[in-house]
């Protein structure tokens, strides 16, 4: 009996990751989760594409939009109602203050004749709207509304994402959707990162030679004119979102130095970056913030941070910086109006508010690990905002270049790190910071459950909202590992060890030494994180010179052949990491088969070349090629991975793993699989062969 309900245990846990048996009510797919959320159990829905008479203290764009494209037309006799109220505050909601950020909770009930949103403001209406729009996706036949109440606000009251321009240009067109689909789901924020070594991209009136071609080395001429930023401006703001520009100074500036023959901080500089923090100023006249950058080079010059955010100020303005810098202190007698912390040093300036983006570079990220460590992770160890935690953003770099616009979307796996950020922004909690747990899917409890129902949402709106946008994310919950401790390889890759020659089990003697085996869960699976003991992994201490394996059996209820989606060492779109050797899946020498039969690496485009910032990263990351083909008989499947760690040329050597079945092109997981990491391999899926280890 007990073998039976494991089984059917692995069954339901496939059907429920599928859909299959989830109800079709639209409100299960809000995402983020509203913080307080009751369906109108047995209530008919709200009719869309019909007259409608609106009720409203003004005109909202984002309320606008959403009737006007769901075909709901102004009548003043019409029975079916939109009302929409002001009210001083919200009962419940957290009140975080940030200078420069409007409330945004709001109440909203929806009856079979009736819409009603109360807010204290038109942002709160913006967000109401953007859940309307999520309510409306997906209907087939006569779309509707579900009815429901609901009251809703932001745990974090600033919820980001970065763009660095400056090495890589980003069309406005591109720009524009994006902005879009990201305020869907209520990320707030776009700070918009000018200017860099490779090219200055920001029109300055004053002083055109900034951009012009030949002081860029990347992408040469491309930039923005001021009547692009005044229309992306205006464009976020009727969606809600606020424009952070970031002009970088003093550091970053080679191209700056280029145009102008002079650094930044130098009396000739300083005359200069005045003038281009007024024109900054009239070319986003809404932004209540201009960042400035300050980092990654000491600031030497005399009064020269201080005479940056006396300008800013003058200008109506609050100044946001990196956070740490050298050479200065930041504190608001200083200037600062808010930090942004990047990597382990940053640490909250005391007096203001201070964003947090030390581990969320996803330019560093793994397309399945690294999202469910972000999510599970608190933000700067708090449960909701403060008046020193403003909130978090996710940030794109791009030191390595990269063929399209299209492959910094992909293979930063954007969208699914925003909105794994956006959630746990927007609805706070999180047990721990990622400092203490890591990049690590739990097997069970509340956490797993927290991230497989937001893995069920997002996959949702993948296939609605965002069906046209290049997402790697695949479903991954169901995905389940049996790993070895490290047994010493003697520097030798190719080394058989027990595993190879023993067969699978639960544990091994090697050498007089024990070796026992740990379970995991997920797609990818960090043996060792990217930046090693800070974040957390599968091993407390990963040592050279070890190989570790790692199997599943996966149950196919037919033959057929499937996508594979592959990866042992994740390139990091920052670093000038050779690609791997011909006929090798990496640097480190990991091998994997399937039934015993070895599957091959793809024909790697960098193979041998010499890489610098500006080789192009191609296929070495599994997001910019095809899937694997991998046959799988009917029955139970053996998957075994051997993962050396024997990191050879690799700044920031990555142990980890990735794997995954899916449908021929890669875009969704695989359907009616089971994986078990059950030790022994069972022969058909019945339940008296599968055991309970």
């Amino acid at each position: 009996m007990k073998r039976r309900l494991t089984t059917l245990r692995l069954l339901l846990t496939a059907l429920l990751a599928t859909g299959a048996l989830t109800a079709p009510a639209r409100i299960i797919h809000l995402l983020p989760k509203p913080q307080r959320l009751a369906a109108t159990d047995g209530a008919a829905p709200f009719a869309l594409e019909r007259a409608v008479r609106v009720t409203a203290p003004e005109a909202v764009p984002a309320l606008t939009r959403f009737l006007t494209e769901h075909g709901c037309t102004p009548s003043a006799t019409a029975r079916a109602r939109l009302d929409v109220r002001y009210v001083d505050a919200i009962d419940g909601a957290h009140a975080q203050r940030l200078p420069g950020f409007p409330d945004e909770a709001y109440t909203l009930t929806i009856d079979s004749q009736r819409i009603a949103i109360t807010a204290t403001n038109a942002t709160g209406v913006t967000r109401a709207a953007q859940t309307l729009t999520q309510l409306a996706e997906g209907w087939d036949g006569d779309p509707a509304l579900e009815a429901l109440s609901l009251t809703d606000w932001p745990a974090f009251r600033l919820r980001g994402v970065m763009h660095d321009v400056g090495r890589s240009f980003i069309t406005l067109q591109e720009l524009k959707k994006e902005v879009d689909l990201l305020a869907r789901f209520k990320i707030n924020v776009f700070h918009w990162h000018l200017t860099e070594n490779q090219a200055w991209r920001f029109q300055v009136r004053a002083y055109p030679q900034l951009t012009d071609a030949a002081t860029m080395t990347r992408e040469a001429g491309r930039y923005y004119t001021q009547a692009d930023c005044r229309e992306l401006e205006r464009y976020a703001a009727e969606r809600g979102v606020v424009v952070i520009p970031e002009i970088d100074m003093p550091g970053h500036s080679a191209a700056f130095e280029r145009a102008m023959g002079h650094p930044m901080q130098s009396a000739e500089g300083v005359r200069e970056l005045l003038t281009v923090l007024e024109e900054v100023a009239d070319a986003f006249p809404l932004a209540p913030y201009v960042h400035i950058g300050a980092d990654e080079k000491a600031i030497t010059y005399p009064g020269f941070l201080k005479t940056m955010t006396d300008k800013v100020h003058r200008l109506g303005k609050r100044v946001v910086v990196w956070n740490p810098v050298t050479g200065v202190t930041l504190s608001a007698q200083d200037g600062i109006d808010m930090t942004q912390m990047w990597s382990t040093r940053g640490r909250a300036v005391k007096g203001v508010p201070n964003i947090d983006c030390r581990y969320s570079y996803i330019n560093h990220f793994d397309v399945f690990a690294d999202i469910a460590g972000l999510y599970r992770s608190n933000i700067y160890g708090v449960p909701a905002g403060t008046d020193e935690v403003a909130g978090a953003i996710v940030a794109v770099w791009n030191d390595r270049k990269l063929p399209t616009q299209t492959d910094i979307v992909r293979q930063n796996n954007l969208y699914a790190a925003a909105l794994a950020m956006g959630e746990r922004a927007w609805t706070g909690g999180g047990r721990q910071y990622i400092e203490q747990g890591g990049a690590i899917l739990p097997e069970a409890g509340e956490e797993f459950t927290a991230f497989a129902d937001w893995e069920r949402r997002f996959l949702f709106h993948k296939d609605h909202a965002l069906r046209d946008e290049p997402i790697p994310y695949v479903r991954q919950t169901d995905v389940r590992w049996r790993v070895t401790d490290a047994f010493p390889n003697d520097g030798n890759a190719d080394l058989r060890l027990p595993p190879e020659i023993e067969g699978l089990k639960p544990d091994y003697t090697y050498r007089g030494a024990h070796y026992g085996t740990h379970t995991a869960v997920g797609a990818g699976v960090y043996l060792r994180h990217t930046w090693g003991n800070i974040v957390p992994a599968l091993f407390d201490e990963a040592r050279q010179g070890t190989t570790a394996y790692a199997w599943t059996y996966v149950y196919s209820p037919r033959e057929q052949t499937l996508g594979t989606l592959i990866e042992f060492q994740n390139y990091g779109r920052s670093e000038r990491d050779p690609a791997p050797d011909t006929g090798r899946w990496d640097r480190k020498g990991s091998r994997l088969w399937v039934n015993g039969a070895e599957v091959r690496p793809p024909v790697w485009e960098n193979s041998g070349v010499n890489v610098t910032n500006e080789t192009e990263l191609r296929n070495e990351n599994f997001a910019a090629r095809r899937p694997t083909p991998v046959r799988l008989k009917q029955g139970w499947n053996e998957v075994l991975l051997k993962l050396p760690f024997n990191p050879a040329g690799l700044r920031l050597p990555k142990w980890m793993f990735t794997f995954v079945l899916t449908d021929p092109d890669g875009r969704h997981a695989a359907e009616g699989l089971v994986y078990s990491p059950d030790w022994r391999r069972p022969e058909s899926p019945g339940p008296a062969e599968l055991n309970d280890k």
